[in-house]
Formats: structure tokens, sequence, C-alpha cells
């Protein structure tokens, strides 16, 4: 079994040879004076070496072990502990941070490389500390001045934590329907009470304090989303001097048996009319639950990425030493009994396939980072709102089609190991049940499709594909590559779908709901096509100064577009079915 070793080459070449990241930090204000190429590369060097030899060791332990809970405490794995606090010393939970409370600042572009690591290394760990870094994300913009200088410094410095309590038993997707209650009080404060469940890091024993971010509803607030507030509910009290007080009415009632990441503490929380402050306006707390969620989202997605690129590095290392079988055309390694299984097509597929998802992922989500910065700091009032629409309209894409990925590599990873694939001490069959979840948390997969299709497509008529469509068509006539054509097709069929659902949701409620995943199946193969012809552009700009590297990449871009984005050609002949083939067998002839 080979240990994770984070794939610095291939995530500074999209970095910085195709996105040009430090051109365009030198250009915004925010960021001219903080990164630059030098830094970048620093931080990349130093997360590898913490993800690899201070994360990574404990994945397959943390595994064995799990969370246990007793009597309302939860103990993580053995050294989790030691480990989270040495991550948290190197401001690790601070990356992206707001400066002006102790973050580091960096952009998105950067942190969604290391987000990248942390998931591959290990996804228990990582969603600790990535739902502190969602909360910090919320707090700060939608906080008050004096909640923000309270809690933020602490949190950015991974004293205390976060979490982001929503779901309840009869609440999930339908948020509307939530029941927890906040009655305001004289000094400001509210009373909390209700019960969450599903809530990842609610309670463990890494940190001193947990801050909860609560969804409530106040007493004369309206039905439905429209009456949804938010809380910032602290585990432990803080004083006005930001010393930790008495314990809050919080408690954790249990935690969750699950398929996997056992090590993740996913929590059921009880909330006994305790103390919390609004966040934002009232009844307004669904928006400001959104910049977290929108930025979970996004990480959910790189989890995928993380436990394929993971599953991809071990099962390369066993199809180089695995010796069965001799290859198609005579024998490669005569001096041995056999040769190794990577000679074989069925196994040069899997791996492509998982390479070829999995660095066309890696670009995307450096490319959704590069619209946040913009959305963030771009000094032009048209470039931030063109780059807040992209965002809009990639996120669910990015959630939904790294995750649907992630499985379909990690499936193949365990594939290429055999029956080595389905035993423990192999990392595979874990790899498989971690990444597991990641389509279903942060909104399923299939509620995504709906938020692409129905919300930002259909609803305002495609104008936001059509901007991101002709961002891509301008690149294929100007940047020419061998894939140019078929990038140039791939495209039109997105469009030309595009308009024909268009149509088809005048006339059919149901059109939206039963064409959405597969259409965001096929944007997301169109998506991938316009990066690896980026990287293909740049690849074959530069291939003589490392053909190793600049060729391969040139040879994965022609296994994407020869391989997996004909699977385009299937998706638009299920889209165009429409909704009448799922509608023609009644509820009870299931």
């Amino acid at each position: 079994m080979s240990t994770f070793q984070a794939p610095l080459r291939d995530m500074r070449f999209v970095l910085h040879e195709v996105f040009a990241a430090p051109e365009l930090w030198a250009r915004l204000p925010a960021l001219a004076d903080s990164v630059d190429a030098d830094t970048a590369d620093a931080i990349l060097e130093e997360a590898a070496k913490v993800t690899a030899s201070l994360i990574a060791p404990l994945n397959r332990s943390g595994d064995e072990e799990g969370a246990q809970w007793h009597a309302g405490a939860v103990r993580t794995p053995a050294g989790f502990r030691e480990a989270y606090a040495t991550y948290a010393e190197g401001g690790w939970v601070g990356l992206s941070g707001n400066p002006r409370y102790g973050g580091m600042g960096m952009p998105k572009m950067l942190a969604v490389a290391f987000e990248e690591m942390l998931y591959a290394a290990g996804s228990s760990f990582a969603l600790y500390s990535a739902l502190s870094a969602g909360a910090c994300l919320a707090i700060d913009a939608h906080a008050s001045e004096d909640l923000k200088r309270i809690y933020l410094p602490a949190m950015y410095a991974g004293h205390w934590a976060g979490s982001m309590c929503l779901t309840e038993a009869h609440a999930g997707t339908d948020l509307g329907l939530i029941r927890t209650r906040a009655e305001p009080r004289a000094d400001g404060s509210y009373q909390v009470s209700g019960s969450k469940i599903f809530i990842t890091g609610g309670e463990q024993d890494l940190t001193e304090n947990i801050i909860h971010l609560v969804l409530a509803r106040l007493p004369d607030a309206p039905a439905g989303p429209k009456g949804i507030s938010l809380f910032l509910v602290p585990k432990v009290l803080v004083n006005a001097d930001g010393s930790l007080g008495a314990r809050n009415a919080v408690s954790c009632g249990s935690i969750e048996h699950k398929m996997g990441i056992k090590a993740s503490a996913t929590c059921v929380m009880n909330f006994d009319g305790a103390t919390g402050y609004l966040v934002g306006e009232a009844n307004k707390g669904l928006a400001a639950m959104f910049t977290m969620m929108n930025y979970e989202r996004l990480s959910i997605g790189i989890q995928g990425i993380g436990c394929a690129e993971a599953s991809y590095q071990s099962a390369v290392a066993y199809a180089r030493d695995r010796l069965q079988s001799r290859a198609a055309a005579g024998a490669l390694n005569p001096q041995q009994a056999a040769d190794p299984i990577i000679v074989h097509a069925d196994v040069r597929r899997m791996l492509l396939t998982m390479k070829a998802l999995n660095e066309g992922g890696r670009a995307f989500a450096c490319y959704v980072g590069q619209q946040l910065d913009l959305s963030k700091y771009a000094t032009d009032p048209g470039e931030r709102r063109d780059a807040e629409a992209l965002v809009a309209l990639l996120t669910p894409v990015a959630k939904a089609f790294f995750t649907d990925n992630g499985l379909e590599s990690c499936v193949h990873g365990q594939q290429v190991f055999g029956g080595h694939g389905y035993i423990r001490e192999w990392g595979q069959e874990q790899l498989v049940r971690d990444v597991r979840i990641a389509q279903i948390y942060e909104g399923t997969n299939g509620i995504q499709a709906l938020d692409l299709l129905g919300r930002k497509v259909v609803a305002n008529g495609g104008a936001t594909l059509q901007r991101f469509a002709a961002e891509i068509r301008d690149f294929a006539h100007t940047r020419r590559t061998p894939h140019s054509p078929a990038l140039l097709e791939a495209l039109q069929r997105l469009e030309v779908l595009s308009d024909w659902l268009l149509d088809q949701a005048k006339a059919d409620p149901d059109s939206v709901g039963a064409a959405s995943v597969e259409y965001l199946h096929l944007f997301g193969y169109v998506a991938y096509a316009y990066m690896w012809a980026r990287m293909a552009a740049t690849a074959q700009h530069k291939h003589d100064e490392d053909p190793g590297f600049y060729g391969g990449k040139l040879a994965t871009a022609d296994f994407f577009f020869s391989r997996l984005l004909p699977r385009t050609l299937g998706l638009e002949a299920s889209i165009r079915a429409g909704s009448r083939p799922l509608y023609g067998l009644g509820a009870e002839q299931f």
C-alpha cells in the first residue's frame, strides 16, 4: 500500500501555468502584498509535509477506532488531539481567513489545493477544520463587529471550532420545516431551544470551545424559509474579554454509527434554552447560512477529488508492482514470471479514467477558486458581479460532479487491487466508504442538479450559462488545439439542450427534475473539456521544457476527449427522453 504524497507538480502546473494565479493576485490590491508565486509554493510545500506526515498516518487507525461517545462527551481517535494542536499551531485553520482577526488572508485558488491534500490525507480529520473555516466565513460576512472581534481570532487560531446546525429529524432538504425556536431576552441575547441531527463536529475533544451556527425561528417569524434566523451559540459561554465562562445549555445526545468517515463525530445536538446571538438580520438566516453552505459545498466537492487522488496513487503503485499474466503483445517483463498488471488494457482504462477525472477536477476547482477570489477582491464592480454569477452557476456542478466522479474513481482504484481492494489493510475499501457520504451531505447531488438546472439555468433564461459558454468559445477559437473541434461540439450540445429544456419547462413541470442529474453531468463533462483544453494548450506550448510531464498531460487530454467526453452523447439521449418514462408507474407499482 502506498502512502499519500501531495501532487505538487500538478498543483503548481494548474495554479501558475494554466491560470497564471500570481499575475491575477498582483492586480488585486487586497492580495498583491500578501501572496506571490514564492509564497504560494512555500505554503504548498509545507502543506504537503503536514498532510503526509501528520494527518495521513492517522487515517486508517482513526477509521478502525472511530469517534467514541460517552455521557455527552466525544473522544476522537488516538493521535487526533495532538495532531490537531500541531495543525492549528501552524495556522492552517485560518489559511484564507480575514487578516483583521488573525486569519492569513490567502486566496481561494491556493486554499482549494490545500483542501485537496487535506481530504486525501484523511477525510475525517479534514472535516473538523473545514466546518470551522466555513463557520468563520459566515461570521465574518454577516455577524456584528462585536461578535467578529470576540469569536474569530480564537476560531482562526484553532483554539475554538465551528459547526453548522441546520438539519432536524423531520427537516432535511426542506429547511422551511424546522422547529428550533429562539426567544429574545432583555439583554439582546436569545434563548435557543430545539434539536439538530447530523451535526459534523458538534462535539469533540480537539478544541476548548465549539461555536455552533444554528438555524431557528423567532416567535413572530413568518412560516417557511422566510422565517428562519441564524444564531451563534457557543458550547461554553464567552466573557466580554474573550475568556471562557460557564457551560452553555448545549449537549450532545449521541453520535451516529456510519458507513465511513468514522473518526468524524456526527452528532445529535440538543439546545435546551441555550444562550445565542443573532447573526445578520432577523428572518434572513438562510441567506447568511448559505454563505457557509456554498463554501462547504465546494469543500465537500474537493473531498471527492482528494479521496480519488489518494485512491489513484495507491492503485498506480499497486499496478506497477503486481505481476499477473502477460501483455497481449507478448512478454514485456521476460525476466519475471509475469508482467505487471499496468500493461493490461482494462487496468490502464481504469487508471486513465481516474487520472483524467482527478486532474480535470483539480483544474476546475482552481477555476472556481479564481471566480471566488474575483468576486471578493476585484476592484471593478462588473468583474465582481460576473464572477459572483459564475460562482452561483458552477458551485452545484463542483459539489456534485466532483463527488460523483470521486466515487467512480475510488471504485476503479479498489477494482485495480482485485481481491486485495476488498481487504481493509490495503486502504481502498475505506476510501470507497469515506467518499460515499460526499454525494449525500451538504445537499444531495440530486438537489445540486435541481439547483443548477432549475435555479441557475431555467430561472434566468440561461443568461449566466451564455456568459460561461462565450468564454469557452472564445478560448477554443483563440487558443486552437487538436481538441478545439471536440470542445466546441460538446459546448454546442450543452447549449442546444439547454434551449430545448427552457422550452420543455414551460409546458412540463416535471421536465426539469427528470433531466437535472443527466444535465449536470453533461455540463460537468463540458466544463472538464474546457479545463483539459486549457491544460493541453499550456502543455503543448511548453512540451520541450519537460517532455515527460507535459507529454503525459497531452496523452491524458487525448484520453479524456476520446474516451470520456463521448459520454455526453448518452446523456443527451437520456435527457431528450423527457419526463414521461419516469411517470409510467403508479406509486403502488414500484
